[in-house]
Parts: C-alpha cells; structure tokens; sequence
C-alpha cells in the first residue's frame, strides 16, 4: 500500500541543494527519487586550469545521451531529468579561488553550464572571508564585483561556507536571490557553519533558500555515542519556515553520489584535518565513515523518501513539503537563471 508520503515524495520535483562529490554513479540518487542535484564539480582547492577541466569532463558526461545524467542550464532540465528518469546536473562550485581577480571567467564558466558559486570555502579568498576566519570582514571589492557579475550572468550565489558578514553583504549587493544550499540554523544547534537568524533572514529577503542539511557537522548536539537523528534535522526546518517562511526552506544533504563510500575516503580525511575546526570533533568521536555523518534512517541517498515521511510526520502541509523538496529551489534557481539576453 502506497503512503501518502511516498506518493507525495514520487510526483515531486525533488533538488538537492548540495552534494560534495560524485564519481559519475547514479544509482541511490535516482533509487531516492532525487531530480536534480548542485553537485560541486570541482575540488574545493582547485585552481583555474583544473576547475577548467572539470567543467569539460563533466559537461560532456552530461550531455552524452548513452548517461543517466541530464545538464541542467535552465529550471526546465530539471523537469526534464524527472521526466526520463535521469539525475539532474547542476553544475556547481564550492570555493569562488578559480575566478582569481579575472572577472570575464564568470561568464567563461557560465557558457561551459556552471550555475551555482559558493562565494568561499571556510577560509578566505580574493573574494572575501569564509565561516572560519576569525576577522569577519565581509566582502572585498572585488567579491562585489562579481556578485554583480554573477547576477548579469545567471550564476547563484552560495553562502553556505561564508562568514557572517560575508553572507550579510552578498545578501545586500545582490539583485537576485542568494543561497545557502547547506546550513542549519544556530537558534537550533550551534555549529561553526551554521548560521544566525539575522543571516537567514537576510538571505530570505533576497528571495533565497536555506537548503537544510542532514550532515554531522551541521546537525551533531556534540554528545559523545549520539549522532544526529532525523527529529535534528526536522527541527531545523522547523525553526527556519517558522522564521522567515517555508517558500525559503530546501534542503541541501551534504551527501555524495558514489558507487561505494571508499570513492570520498578522501575528503573524509581532509575535512577531518584540515578543516579539523568546523567537523574534527565528530570524525574524532566517530572515526572517518561516511555512513556516520548521516542519521542513521538515511545513511544513502537512496533514503531519501524518508525525509519525506519525517516533514509530513512534522506536521507540515504537502504544499509546503512539495517546496522544500525543491520547489523552493526550483523557483530560486529560475529567477537567479532567467536573465535578460
């Protein structure tokens, strides 16, 4: 017998608002019922040549018609992924250093299908501070600059690793709606990347969505043996369509899409150590494995329905979890791509 949820969850358009890495492998996105995903296409310390690279690599395995990928340039390719059963591309960056100070590589990176910027990746760049650096100071001017080149063109803004004022100052320089594709709420638990209610309701006000995630360093209370759960999670949700409005709640899961954990073991060692400030603490208490940095009703993106279940459980009406599902991102993402010719 079919649930109310999992007809809900079927006939949505579905967006995950971040995935970090992927090795070309479909199969638990598609098995959740995903449509499309920002996936970050690119190391996050990648510089100009390789961020070049693998905009290629990756726009030609999209538009192969042999893949299960479809490139997703305008809002209308997500509708048509669902449509042939395939997973949505949304190119995407985590880390704005491949632009250095060259403006015109904006709409270089735009024409090769790139579509959503993370301004900074937890340190700062040319372009301005990330959620680690202790000063805080917001936006140079040349992170303006291409803030206003990256509305001209169609690319969105994501806040996600950005420090506060960073975020507060994109919020206020852009035209278009800007993003957090994945953070959490500190009102509900206090995590270096998660953010201010001030921060969120600035990024609402530009017509933007807090894609919410379900990731351990965004979602652990910091008790030792105790990962996050899904009540977590809701919470978050919660807090944030309470505060500013449920059109801006999304949801951005932090997952992988791989054939096998082993493909990010990787990065799972760099974020333990590198970034040992926003995420050491629960790889230390937990060890490196994926699995763990998720609640454990959805170690994969194949549970992904179960999130779902866990937003009509909450009590949320099925319009407003059809918008968190992704028509909240849909209708973002169509207006920060919709630009005049």
């Amino acid at each position: 017998m079919t649930t109310s949820s999992e007809a809900l969850h079927r006939n949505s358009v579905v967006i995950d608002g971040l995935v970090f890495f992927s090795d070309g492998d479909t199969r638990d996105m598609l098995a959740g019922g995903v449509s499309a995903i920002n996936l970050t296409v690119t190391e996050m310390s990648a510089g100009f040549e390789e961020a070049l690279r693998d905009a290629v690599t990756w726009r030609e395995r999209a538009l192969d018609p042999s893949s299960s990928w479809v490139l997703v340039e305008q809002t209308e390719d997500i509708v048509r992924a669902k449509q042939q059963g395939k997973l949505g591309l949304i190119m995407g960056w985590q880390n704005a250093k491949p632009l250095g100070d060259q403006i015109d590589r904006v709409k270089l990176f735009h024409t090769l299908g790139l579509r959503v910027i993370q301004l900074t990746y937890n340190e700062a760049n040319l372009i301005g501070d990330g959620c680690l650096e202790k000063r805080n100071a917001g936006l140079s001017m040349l992170g303006i600059e291409m803030v206003k080149e990256m509305n001209r063109v169609g690319i969105a803004i994501d806040l996600s690793h950005c420090a506060p004022q960073t975020c507060l100052d994109a919020a206020q320089h852009s035209t278009k709606p800007v993003l957090l594709t994945h953070a959490n709420a500190n009102a509900i638990i206090v995590r270096p990347r998660n953010k201010s209610d001030d921060v969120i309701r600035a990024v609402a006000d530009t017509g933007g969505v807090i894609g919410c995630s379900i990731h351990a360093y965004l979602l652990w209370r910091g008790k030792a043996g105790q990962r996050p759960t899904m009540e977590d999670f809701v919470a978050n949700i919660k807090h944030i369509g309470n505060l500013v409005g449920y059109e801006h709640v999304g949801i951005g899961t932090d997952y992988p899409s791989v054939e096998t954990y082993e493909a990010v073991r990787h990065v799972m060692v760099m974020s333990r150590t590198k970034y040992a400030a926003s995420g050491g603490d629960f790889s230390s208490a937990f060890g490196d494995v994926m699995e763990a940095r998720y609640p454990v009703e959805i170690p994969t993106p194949a549970q992904f329905p179960r999130i779902t279940e866990a937003l009509e459980q909450a009590g949320l009406t099925a319009g407003q979890i059809e918008g968190v599902l992704g028509g909240n991102f849909q209708r973002a993402f169509n207006d920060i791509w919709s630009v005049a010719k």
